[in-house]
This record gives C-alpha cells, structure tokens and sequence, in this order.
C-alpha cells in the first residue's frame, strides 16, 4: 500500500512547489545511520580550515572576504557539493544561504532531512568576482581541498548541486538535462544530480523534476550496498 504524506512532509513539498501524492518509496529513518568508521580526526579538520583561509593558489583571494570551507555533520551519509561561494555565502562564511539556501533548506526537509544531518560545501572555496562560471585553474587549486573533505567525511551518497558542480565531479561536459536522472559514481561513492535552488528560484516550472531527482537520491541512499536502483 502506497504510505501517505505526512504533514510536515506535505509542508516542505508544497513549499518546494511541488504537489504531493501518495508516494511508495523505501523506509528510511529521518537520522543518519551511525557508521562503523573512525570518528574523523578534530585536528585533520582545523588543519585543513588554517590552509583554506590562508591559500593563495589561485588569484580569488585577493577579491574574496573570506574562504567558505562547508557546515554541516562532518560524518554526515548526506554530502552536497556546490559550485562556489556567492555574495551572501563570502560574507557569512558558510555555503547555501540567502533564498537559495532557504530553498535548499525546504528540499532536504521534503526528503526527512535537516541542515544539521548533512554535510554541505562547494567546488570553490572562494567567491568568483559577480559570480561567475569557476575557471578550470581554480578548480584544480581547490580540489585537494575537496578531495581532503570528502576523504574526512566519508559519505555514503554525495548530491552534486547543480550543473558546474556535476561537471567537475564527472570530468564532463555533458550538460545537466543528460547528466540528471541516473547513477553515477565519484571514486566508488554513489552520486546524484540535482538542481541548483538558484536555478528553481528563476525557473520555478522544474520543481517537479527536481523532486525526481531527489526521489531517485532517496532510493540510492537506501540501496544494499553495491546495488543501484532503477534509472529513470
């Protein structure tokens, strides 16, 4: 029998703009699960926060406020990358704020999920002056830093946010439309794409693929292990 919506749940999709429905998918608990895994080292992580304020490896830090190294559990299943810091995100200091962090904010809470139970950063750790595209030489100067990220955290899913961020993580050029609605992999860990908010925000109309994308994260997520579920 196909288990009705809550109505928390019911909240957050309709703030999403999607209109829910009875909806069969796997039962997962709303916390993560707890992982056999060593608890990630306190000094690993302030040792990487000390390099990413201080780096100068590509010319950002000359314009930026401040580097954005990520929030969130940091032995979250749950990691969401980004493409990088914007004008609210350089000023606080923390990726996804602003009305595109709100919006990101209603997503996780449709899937069960809070701010608090994911790991949440960028490709770039610094802003791109008026937000522009990242250019290829700053990607390979952050990447050992998410790389690093990634290592330490461990996830068991990684959601690339956006069509920058799935770009990077796959080596591609393929655009979001192909890349969108399937499994892939980063380095053996399951990966999903979904949407930017920012891109909901100005085309409010992919909403409903947007909730597909995060249905088929659900189903990853609860996948045996070594298992992918159908692709759309």
């Amino acid at each position: 029998m196909s288990e009705a919506v809550d109505p928390i749940r019911l909240h957050y999709l309709l703030a999403m703009g999607v209109q829910p429905w009875a909806l069969r998918r796997p039962q997962i608990s709303a916390a993560p699960a707890e992982k056999a895994v060593e608890t990630s080292s306190e000094e690993e992580w302030e040792q990487l926060e000390r390099e990413v304020s201080a780096c100068t490896a590509c010319p950002l830090y000359r314009t930026r406020t401040q580097a954005v190294l990520g929030v969130g559990d940091r032995r979250a299943d749950w990691m969401l990358i980004g493409e990088a810091p914007g004008e609210q995100e350089d000023l606080k200091g923390e990726p996804f704020v602003g009305r595109a962090g709100q919006l990101l904010n209603e997503m996780l809470r449709a899937m069960q999920l809070s701010r608090e139970q994911v790991y949440i950063t960028n490709i770039l750790k610094s802003r791109p002056p008026g937000n522009r595209d990242p250019k290829p030489e700053e990607v390979a100067a952050c990447e050992p830093f998410l790389k690093r990220q990634i290592a330490l955290v461990k996830p068991k899913i990684i959601l690339a946010v956006g069509r920058i961020s799935a770009q990077s993580l796959l080596r591609t050029g393929a655009s979001l439309s192909r890349l969108r609605g399937k499994v892939h992999r980063y380095e053996a860990i399951p990966l999903a794409v979904i949407y930017h908010p920012a891109y909901l925000l100005r085309n409010p109309g992919a909403k409903r693929q947007a909730w597909e994308d995060l249905k088929l994260a659900l189903q990853v997520y609860a996948a045996p292990q070594g298992s992918e579920p159908e692709r759309q």
